[in-house]
């Protein structure tokens, strides 16, 4: 006989993304405001050194920094990597090289693209110089590029009082993560057993609880799990949170706010999962309450959970479990 062939690994595309928002100093504004006019500014130490890009706080005193001053838009590369596949959101679209570039007239370097034929192209010690975006918003994004240029070094800085006409006071920066998550085996079966509409958690076999959704090992004793025990589908609420804010995403673009999302403990789990409440008004939904999963066709996860009916549970049954 031979054996059973072992089961295919799951694995999905993931990606994590959110906008951040940030107030600016007044160095961080004087820096990106001046990107926006073509200008790159540092800021001078307590012991003399120019620093780009900027910061408010002198890293050896703590002092803070306000001497701004001009530096030239050539620059020498320190160290470099070559990129040759550029990913979504990168400078450029076009192979290119990762450099660290000293400004003339700077004692640090910055990190930014170097737009070049090919690794041979580039070395430590290529003069380069800013190759400005056409369109400039006050950001780093102002700098298309390096581009290669055939130049001496030029002087040194020159002071600025950071003074321009309707400065940035604050930026977006987008954040976002792309991965591919493999779940392992404990997880697998769980999302396995879901295609089932069938919850499934692991026990311990030293502390005899159960949890849900299950990562293979106790996180109490450390030891291996690996029996199987079906859950639910019925829990009780055990805290929650109003959502207000409506989220920028696919799967929620039809959920209207407010709404709630709540930590579930499911009949028989030793560990509360969160889940979606409907089918009652938000400001009715309360520590205790009893509820059961919904789900929609083709999905692997429950919709929501709605009210069962049932009484509330007693405090004493979940307190454990907030």
């Amino acid at each position: 006989m031979s054996p059973a062939p072992a089961p295919q690994a799951l694995s999905a595309p993931l990606v994590v993304e959110f906008p951040f928002t940030r107030s600016l100093g007044p160095v961080q504004s004087a820096f990106l405001t001046g990107l926006r006019e073509r200008t790159v500014l540092g800021v001078r130490t307590e012991r003399g050194q120019v620093l780009v890009p900027p910061v408010e706080y002198d890293p050896e005193t703590a002092g803070e920094l306000r001497d701004l001053v001009q530096v030239a838009e050539t620059g020498t590369v320190t160290t470099w990597a070559w990129n040759p596949e550029p990913r979504r959101g990168q400078p450029l679209a076009t192979p290119f090289a990762w450099v660290l570039v000293r400004f003339d007239g700077a004692d640090t370097a910055l990190l930014h693209a170097l737009d070049a034929p090919g690794p041979d192209a580039v070395r430590t010690g290529l003069r380069v110089r800013v190759r400005w975006a056409a369109e400039r918003t006050g950001a780093i994004t102002d700098i298309a590029c390096f581009e290669p240029h055939d130049s001496a070094p030029d002087t040194g800085p020159t002071a600025h009082d950071g003074r321009f006409d309707d400065p940035v006071s604050g930026i977006v920066a987008p954040a976002r993560l792309d991965y591919t998550y493999t779940p392992g085996r404990a997880q697998s079966d769980h999302l396995t057993a879901l295609t089932d509409r069938r919850i499934v958690g692991e026990r311990c076999p030293s502390c005899h609880k159960v949890y849900v959704p299950p990562r293979g090992a106790c996180p109490t004793c450390g030891v291996a799990t690996t029996d199987h025990v079906e859950v639910g589908p019925r829990g009780t609420v055990t805290t929650f949170c109003i959502v207000n804010i409506k989220a920028k995403n696919a799967m929620n673009d039809a959920i209207e706010v407010p709404y709630v999302y709540a930590h579930i403990a499911l009949d028989g789990a030793d560990l509360a999962l969160h889940g979606r409440i409907g089918g009652i008004p938000y400001d009715q939904v309360r520590m205790g309450l009893r509820v059961e999963p919904v789900w929609t066709d083709g999905a692997r996860h429950p919709d929501h959970y709605r009210p069962t009916g049932e009484p509330d549970a007693d405090y004493d049954t979940y307190k454990e479990l907030l």
